[in-house]
């Protein structure tokens, strides 16, 4: 019997779902490194600030001018790996537009499950949300997007009961960008990662987005690069077919030179792909509001 679709070990599941085929990949950290350090010394930011109750829950907050709209963006690292840090350079291309930004860090697998890291993404929301005068941003202007494991926080922040759970507005969320998501974590429970992220039935139909598309939501722009693996592409994919059978916007952006990691790297650019994605999520938002 297959272990999931047509994959029969797990050494077959765990070629589709590596990340770092063909890449330097300590070169590449080391550059991020260096980039988010340079965007941290050259930007506002205000780091390290308390969303929640636990030590995990902060976030490092990119100002705009007053009343800007807000990117919350969520990072990858199949949820045992990565910290907001790591990725501050991915302020720099909504920046330039006047957007703010919002980069959130949170507990990592195996010391909580993933459940707890959806309910940490929707504590984050929240808060940003509660706190946006103090913060001088937009609550009616929130978009969000994440990469990876984060494209998995999208999907489940979209499926978030807002007014059920949290006495918010149902469209909290104005739009959202998922970049190279895991929508079905099925697979994973086969896979290399289950000692750390520790999957079992529960976790799985709780936390794959496939398995709970909302009645309504946002626009949403799906992509990965064209580098990796049919698995990626076949799960954004089938998430985004599920999303427009509800009836709900979306769409896919290819990246076909682009690798898992180069994927996200557009919003560094003021011109840059996903910057303009960002953009245009955030002008639809605008002229909603207005």
């Amino acid at each position: 019997m297959p272990l999931y679709r047509d994959f029969s070990t797990q050494e077959e599941i765990d070629a589709a779902y590596r990340t770092d085929h063909g890449i330097d990949l300590p070169a590449l950290l080391r550059r991020y490194a260096a980039l988010g350090a340079r965007t941290r010394e050259e930007l506002p930011c205000r780091l390290g600030l308390s969303y929640g109750p636990t030590r995990a829950e902060t976030l490092d907050f990119f100002p705009a001018a007053p009343g800007a709209p807000v990117l919350v963006f969520v990072h990858g690292g199949y949820w045992r790996l990565g910290s907001a840090r790591d990725v501050s350079m991915l302020a720099r291309g909504p920046l330039a537009h006047g957007i703010a930004v919002a980069l959130t860090d949170y507990a990592l697998c195996p010391a909580v499950t993933i459940d707890e890291i959806t309910r940490q993404s929707r504590a984050a929301v929240a808060w940003l949300w509660h706190n946006a005068d103090t913060l001088g941003i937009d609550r009616n202007r929130i978009v969000i997007a994440g990469h990876s494991a984060g494209g998995q926080q999208v999907g489940m922040l979209l499926a978030t009961d807002w007014p059920g759970q949290y006495d918010l507005p149902p469209d909290i969320v104005k739009g959202a960008i998922a970049v190279s998501g895991l929508f079905d974590l099925r697979p994973l429970r086969h896979s290399w990662l289950q000692p750390k992220i520790q999957l079992d039935a529960g976790i799985i139909e709780r936390q794959s987005p496939l398995l709970h598309i909302p009645d309504r939501g946002p626009p949403l722009v799906l992509t990965c690069g064209g580098t990796e693996s049919p698995e990626f592409h076949r799960q954004s994919k089938d998430y985004l077919a599920a999303w427009q059978a509800r009836g709900l916007p979306g769409s896919f952006v290819e990246q076909p030179d682009a690798n898992h990691f180069v994927a996200v790297e557009s919003l560094v650019e003021p011109d840059g792909l996903l910057t303009k994605v960002t953009k245009e999520l955030i002008d639809q938002a605008s002229a909603a509001s207005s």
